[in-house]
């Protein structure tokens, strides 16, 4: 009986660990071959706070791995501004390349790339700060501006992504998710996982809107 119940147990586990992969990689597939739109390109203003700052930049967050605190309307209004949800072990992280190549590219002209790390979707960025900040670094040479860990999911989403969700009318679904705003913080742009950030849809709307 005690055998039966070990093997019993050991078949739970290995039971739910095939449900999780499965349904992981079934969102990855949904996410690869969507039946809906991987990108919103209609400009929707922003609601301004009594302060001036437009909402979607009307935050004060911490840098990641450190104390200091980012007043992102005093520090981002009037540049091209991209927010991502990044992921450190993600089928995406790769584009982490692609992100520190177009903040390169376009910041003296005008753009910001905000990366925000969140483990919200499969477990892929459970590290502590300082080793999420330690992997960009060394692995990507990231040298855009990176913030606390956040909850990008629309069930826990922190107070930055439920405007910018509630805005665009779409939560993300995945790790490397985008939302484009303009000089103003209107946005102008919000873009699934699998558009990279080298794409023509990203890379021109920038262009477009730069200072």
């Amino acid at each position: 009986m005690k055998s039966e119940a070990i093997t019993s147990t050991i078949l739970t586990k290995h039971f739910k660990t095939i449900v999780f992969l499965s349904l992981t990689l079934m969102l990855e597939f949904t996410l690869l071959f969507p039946t809906t739109s991987v990108a919103k390109t209609t400009l929707i203003e922003a609601p301004v706070s009594a302060n001036g700052c437009p909402a979607t930049l009307d935050f004060n967050l911490r840098r990641l791995a450190k104390s200091e605190e980012v007043n992102l309307c005093d520090a981002y209004k009037g540049k091209v501004v991209l927010i991502v949800n990044t992921a450190s072990k993600c089928g995406y992280t790769g584009q982490f390349d692609g992100l520190e190549a177009l903040y390169k590219k376009y910041k003296d002209k005008g753009l910001v790339v905000l990366g925000f790390p969140s483990n919200d979707f499969a477990n892929q960025d459970p590290e502590n700060e300082q080793n999420i900040a330690k992997f960009c670094r060394l692995t990507y040479g990231v040298k855009f501006p990176m913030f606390e860990k956040t909850h990008a999911a629309e069930s826990n989403a922190s107070p930055i992504y439920k405007t910018l969700g509630g805005i665009a009318g779409e939560f993300p679904q995945w790790n490397f998710h985008k939302y484009l705003l303009d000089t103003k913080g209107n946005l102008i742009g919000s873009f699934k996982s699998q558009v990279t950030p080298d794409s023509k849809k990203i890379v021109s709307l920038i262009e477009k809107n730069l200072p």
